[in-house]
């Protein structure tokens, strides 16, 4: 999140709307975003239907992986990373650079 955050600027500058998602509540996504600085919206995936519609819920866990989606405005997936490759937003944020200069 604070690595997608540091990127904020190239990212709403390449036309992309940052968004997290986590199965928290709202309340403890609000008292993460203010503890880490995160000023893009965290979204409550409460109950975890939308984890689970992405086939990212993991059962042992009872929790989603780490993961990144880069979706179009088609609403299609265009990037995404996975577990550790999440961490590093670098790969969405190129695409989002390209997607900008394309254009």
């Amino acid at each position: 999140m604070k690595a997608f955050q540091q990127n904020l600027k190239k990212l709403e500058a390449a036309d992309t709307q940052v968004l997290g998602v986590s199965m928290d509540s709202p309340y403890a996504n609000k008292a993460f975003a203010d503890q880490i600085g995160v000023t893009f919206p965290l979204l409550s995936d409460w109950g975890g239907d939308v984890t689970r519609q992405y086939g990212v819920y993991v059962d042992k866990y009872k929790a989603a992986r780490r993961i990144n989606f880069l979706i179009g405005k088609d609403g299609k997936i265009l990037e995404e990373q996975i577990d550790r490759d999440a961490i590093d937003p670098k790969k969405i944020v190129d695409a989002c650079e390209r997607k900008k200069l394309s254009r």
